[in-house]
This record gives structure tokens, C-alpha cells and sequence, in this order.
């Protein structure tokens, strides 16, 4: 319903303030003009190997790579800020072969227009796919694909306000729409409600970000983002995505991470989808 929806922001929002009321801001710093960019990329591996080995065991090989940055354009009245991040991962356990354990293509462009106020207006663009072919697996190891590049793709665009009370923390409310695009996997934007097969998938509804950016300790950042959406039509199925990642530097290029990533989107899958990932590898920052 769309009590739902505006509850979830409500708790946005709140959670903003509340922040924002713990925080020390520095008002006399000058701002600071011009192209500002940010990029970090990883490495983390895997491997284990047997012979001879009595007590048993499976060879094991795994990496995932990632990078991760934003551009930004800070000028008087305006703010252009894009960020991007890129993932992608796999595995092999003794003779399953390898199988894909990351997988991520996410994108976003803001344009805001700064008011003297709290609130300023913003436009927005996001999307959201993957680079490979991704597999179902059953109790037999036997491979169903299930999605490829750019099928699905999510895209959104929006239109509303924003609030950043510190450079930390950010949140924003609008109107939005959003596509579903698809190719050989219909599924995603199919609606079963009709005969015909649909490959795209168009809402107009609400849309609610988070975004916060928080260092705990010289070595220890914790980076989280919340996006909710809710379709004009579909109010009773609030759609969730909740990116978390702690970040720990060990030493100047080794870090350690640990991520939590939730998706609930209930025309694709009625229960919450969970991701779960601990890293101890290789970070540097590019920019």
C-alpha cells in the first residue's frame, strides 16, 4: 500500500536526521569548485590444492574482481555527480568447473540544483545489469540459464528533492519511472497477469534514496545505500535494494571487506533475496 512505501521513507528520512544531529559540521570551510574523482579497485583470490592428501578435500580456485569511483562536478549552483561500480567473480570446486560468483553492473548519474534551503531539486538516471550469463544449478549440478548482459536491465530515471546536510550523508524523494528490459529471460518484466509475453516492463511510482558514507576509524569505512521504489499501480509491493560494505586497510594496499546486500522485489521473488561476502585481498586506489 502506499502507507508502506511512505512509512520506508519516513524511516529514511529519520534516520537522516538523526545523523545528521550526531554529526559536527565545519561551516566555515570554503567549497571547493571543479572535477573531483574517485576510483578504487580490488582483487581478492583464492586457491587450494591436494595431493597425496589422506585426509581428503576439493582443489578450490576463486577471484573476484571489482572497481568502484565517482566523478563529480561541484560548481556554485549545480552538482553533477556519477558513480559507478563494477563487480564481477568466479569459482571452481574440484570438477564442477567455474561458476560464477559476482556479477554486477551498477550506474548512476544526479544532477542537482542547489537552494539556500535544506532542500534542492534534483533529475537522476540509474542502471543496473550484468556482464555474463548467469546459471540456475540443481542437487544434479546441472546448469539452467537464467539471465545474460543487459537481460535483465533495470533502468530508473527520476525527478524530486534532495536532502545532504553533510558531505556523509545524503537522501532523496521524487517521482520516478522505471524499465525493465529483457531478451531471452522475459521472466523478469513478464506480467502474468496478461496472455501476451511482455520483454519490457514500464512504472511510473515513487523512489526513495539513502545514501551514507560514514568513516568509523582512520582504517575502517562503512559505505551503505538504500533504494526503495513503489509503482503507482503495485503500492502493496514495495521494491527494496540495501547495498552495506565495511571496508578495514590492513596496510596500504591490503584490505579487508565485509558485505551484505539485500534485494526484495516481489514480481521476480517473493522472499528477500540475501548476499553475504567476507574479502581479504588486494585494494587500490586508482584516483
Amino acid at each position: 500500500m502506499f502507507r508502506r512505501f511512505l512509512i520506508s521513507a519516513l524511516l529514511a528520512a529519520l534516520f537522516t536526521i538523526a545523523v545528521t544531529a550526531a554529526a559536527q559540521q565545519d561551516t566555515a570551510k570554503t567549497p571547493e569548485y571543479g572535477w573531483k574523482h574517485a576510483s578504487v579497485a580490488s582483487l581478492n583470490g583464492t586457491q587450494v590444492a591436494f595431493t597425496d592428501w589422506v585426509q581428503g578435500g576439493d582443489n578450490a580456485l576463486a577471484f573476484a574482481a571489482g572497481l568502484t569511483g565517482k566523478s563529480i562536478l561541484n560548481q556554485e549552483k549545480t552538482n553533477w555527480s556519477n558513480s559507478y561500480k563494477f563487480g564481477f567473480g568466479e569459482s571452481r570446486l574440484g570438477d564442477q568447473g567455474l561458476r560464477k560468483t559476482d556479477d554486477q553492473i551498477d550506474l548512476e548519474s544526479m544532477l542537482t540544483y542547489k537552494l539556500d534551503g535544506a532542500l534542492s531539486p534534483y533529475a537522476a538516471a540509474t542502471l543496473k545489469t550484468q556482464f555474463a550469463e548467469g546459471f540456475k544449478y540443481d542437487g544434479a549440478g546441472n546448469a539452467t540459464p537464467v539471465s545474460n548482459f543487459f537481460d535483465p536491465a533495470f533502468l530508473t530515471q527520476s525527478v524530486g528533492v534532495v536532502y545532504q546536510p553533510i558531505p556523509e550523508l545524503k537522501t532523496r524523494f521524487g517521482t520516478a519511472l522505471r524499465e525493465i528490459i529483457t531478451s531471452t529471460f522475459p521472466g523478469y518484466a513478464d506480467d502474468p497477469k496478461t496472455l501476451e509475453v511482455e520483454n519490457t516492463s514500464v512504472h511510473g511510482g515513487l523512489e526513495s534514496v539513502t545514501e551514507l558514507i560514514l568513516k568509523i576509524d582512520d582504517n575502517i569505512i562503512l559505505t551503505s545505500k538504500l533504494e526503495l521504489f513503489g509503482a503507482f499501480d503495485q503500492m502493496n509491493q514495495i521494491i527494496m535494494y540495501s547495498d552495506n560494505m565495511i571496508v578495514a586497510k590492513v596496510s596500504k594496499v591490503v584490505t579487508t571487506s565485509f558485505g551484505l546486500q539485500l534485494r526484495n522485489e516481489p514480481a521476480i521473488s517473493p522472499r528477500t533475496q540475501i548476499k553475504q561476502t567476507l574479502a581479504l585481498g588486494i585494494s587500490y586506489a586508482i584516483l
